[in-house]
């Protein structure tokens, strides 16, 4: 499946996931703003995740806030590595610029800092790649530790191949904030309506990400 191919795919699916089913629409939404409730909305995303067609209902809550949970959990320890290199490189480049006389400028410790902001975000980036494809693995295998296997990861994305999970995820990005950018300069009522899109966009993107996960299947 193409990206341009995968977008359309998604947009339907998402479409009647919720056009005409205002009442799950209307649950979400109030679920999508409310601190610590929202791991609802994330534990659905996850039953799309499994591939589940046509959408799936929105119901045993407790279960779609266990889920939500666990995706939180995994998304933040995921992250953890470039927590570490963000302290350590940033935090030891800010550690040095105070312990700097302050009429002297530190070039060292500046450029460090601009490195180590760069190096942060190199693994950020690499930490979400193998995050999103282990929160498919969790959501498939319902096996919180199939979100941290390692080798199955990479082997899955390299089935998809680097460049086209990349460039297919840059897209999707792409899409997403232009037409959330459009809502919100929409005058008195663009802040609304991206609150009322928020989850058609989390389906969306959770649909796009199934299918290419499982475009590594058909390649």
């Amino acid at each position: 499946m193409g990206i341009g191919e995968n977008l359309s795919e998604s947009f339907e699916y998402s479409k009647e996931a919720l056009v005409g089913k205002w009442v799950r629409w209307i649950l979400l939404v109030i679920i999508s703003i409310i601190p610590i409730v929202d791991f609802i909305l994330y534990g659905y995303t996850i039953r799309v995740l499994r591939g589940t067609k046509p959408a799936p209902e929105l119901e045993d809550y407790v279960q779609l806030f266990i889920d939500g949970l666990l995706y939180m959990v995994i998304s933040i320890i995921w992250m953890i590595p470039a927590i570490i290199v963000g302290m350590l490189l940033v935090g030891g480049s800010v550690f040095a610029l105070v312990a700097t006389d302050p009429n002297m400028v530190n070039v060292a410790a500046i450029a460090g800092m601009g490195i180590g902001i760069l190096v942060t975000f190199i693994v950020a980036i690499l930490c979400g790649l193998f995050a999103t494809i282990g929160i498919v693995r969790f959501a498939r295998m319902e096996k919180f530790g199939e979100a941290f296997a390692f080798g199955a990861i990479k082997d899955k994305i390299g089935e998809i191949g680097w460049a086209n999970y990349i460039i297919a995820l840059i897209v999707m990005g792409i899409v997403v904030s232009v037409i959330y950018f459009i809502l919100i300069i929409i005058p008195f009522i663009g802040w609304l309506l991206m609150f009322i899109a928020l989850p058609f966009f989390a389906i969306f993107s959770s649909r796009f990400i199934c299918n290419l996960y499982d475009s590594a299947d058909t390649a």
